[in-house]
């Protein structure tokens, strides 16, 4: 799992990652920023997920759109924003790559200049209208929201989704954005990693010509915030939905803390696939569930557990609750099997090299070096990372489970169709989601 590379940092402060991969003619060019929506604050939410679209109307020496001159070039491109990061990237030609150096490097240095009043409330709108598609009309949408909000204080930075609350985006104003921008998009809090067919000293070259002259910016120091759940929060709420769906949630801990690799294991085994534990017995055997998953959310400084499923015709989530909750208890008592060790290490192994399988994109090897050097400064984490995994036992397994899944510190959320309160679990209090 070892990735040979280069590490360089320029005078202000940029990280630069350098992969030769000689093996198909493109270049990956990757850019982290370690800006998220945890580091927004309350009223002043949803500003990161904004600049992943304002990022792509223009910049002072290219004041039209980003997709355009590369796509024209061969290239493809995109970008995304979660609670931890911000990134973009695009997959080039190998004579493509200036162009892209020097498109990522106007944006970053010179975006500002370019930053109307126009765009900015036309991509504002545009987000709006986004949220609107992926959450309030989405069925089932709004249960993030719900459960982040019930996970996490409302001053916790995890609080929120990364898209931000309505009247904040309403609110806020072009010179709020600009010192936002200002803040975290520059030198000292970005990482650039190029992966594919380049020459690495001319690829040096290029990136200290269009990124070594923009200014440093100040250190982002890190956000610091803590979360606690001394009891069980029940919930439900009421939507446009044919069937009730049932969630559980528990805080766990950070990516890459102790116990993140067990619960990766342990929610695997439990629902995912269909030799999983509860696959096998909601859905297979009992035929209460239509389908269930699970999942441990790792982040930067806190992660959650979710197990969600989704009730069957004329069954009760009641009687869902009742069979998660055993198979829970039953993992805490008696740990997983060693056939379920196994399989739970092969598949983390092959996530790995799936992941390292093209050079670029969403995954692929530039995009996971910065993942390392950003979160951990060391973007040759990637045997450590995969041996957290192979380090899981069954008695650790089984004590994260019982630390951290526990039925009295949870949330339990319940969305139920419109005008059938009495679907929700028992002693469900109805919940306030905007």
């Amino acid at each position: 799992m070892k990735l040979s590379y280069a590490k360089h940092t320029l005078g202000n402060g940029l990280d630069v990652l350098l992969h030769e991969d000689h093996g198909c003619p493109i270049v990956a060019v990757n850019v982290w920023y370690h800006v998220g929506s945890k580091n927004e604050h309350p009223g002043h939410t949803g500003f990161a997920h904004l600049f992943e679209h304002l990022m792509f109307e223009g910049s002072q020496h290219h004041d039209r759109g980003f997709f355009q001159p590369l796509q024209g070039a061969g290239a493809t491109l995109n970008g995304s924003t979660n609670a931890d990061r911000t990134n973009y990237w695009e997959v080039v030609p190998p004579n493509a790559l200036e162009l892209a150096l020097w498109m990522e490097s106007d944006r970053m240095g010179f975006l500002l200049p370019a930053l109307t009043e126009a765009k900015f409330s036309n991509q504002r709108d545009v987000v709006l209208n986004e949220r609107r598609q992926n959450y309030e009309n989405r069925p089932y949408g709004l249960a993030p929201m719900a459960l982040l909000a019930a996970l996490f204080p409302p001053d916790h930075p995890y609080h929120w989704t990364t898209i931000g609350e309505i009247a904040d985006l309403q609110a806020v104003q072009l010179d709020e954005v600009h010192a936002f921008f200002r803040r975290y998009y520059h030198p000292a809090n970005a990482s650039l990693a190029l992966a594919g067919d380049f020459d690495p000293d001319e690829a040096l070259g290029l990136v200290d010509q269009y990124f070594g002259t923009i200014d440093a910016g100040l250190r982002v120091g890190p956000v610091r915030a803590s979360a606690s759940l001394s009891d069980e929060t029940r919930l439900f709420f009421e939507d446009r939905v044919e069937l009730p769906r049932l969630y559980f949630a528990w805080l766990t801990p950070a990516m890459f803390a102790d116990g993140d690799a067990d619960l990766d294991l342990a929610t695997d085994l439990l629902a995912n696939g269909k030799t999983s534990r509860l696959y096998r017995r909601l859905v297979f055997e009992q035929r209460i569930a239509t389908d269930v998953s699970a999942s441990q959310n790792s982040r930067e400084i806190a992660g959650y557990a979710q197990i969600t499923a989704t009730a069957a015709p004329d069954h009760a989530l009641d009687e869902i609750e009742a069979v998660i909750v055993d198979e829970i208890a039953r993992l805490a008592a008696e740990g997983p099997t060693d056939d379920e060790i196994d399989r739970g290490r092969v598949q983390a192994e092959a996530q790995f090299v799936f992941r390292l399988q093209t050079i670029g994109g969403f995954g692929g090897k530039s995009d996971q070096l910065n993942a390392y050097n950003v979160f951990l400064g060391d973007p040759a984490y990637f045997d450590r990372d995969l041996e957290r995994y192979h380090a899981v036992t069954a008695s650790s397994l089984r004590q994260a489970v019982a630390r951290y899944l526990d039925p009295l510190r949870r949330v339990t959320l319940s969305i139920v169709p419109r005008g059938r309160a009495d679907l929700a679990a028992g002693g469900s209090t109805l919940a306030v989601v905007s």
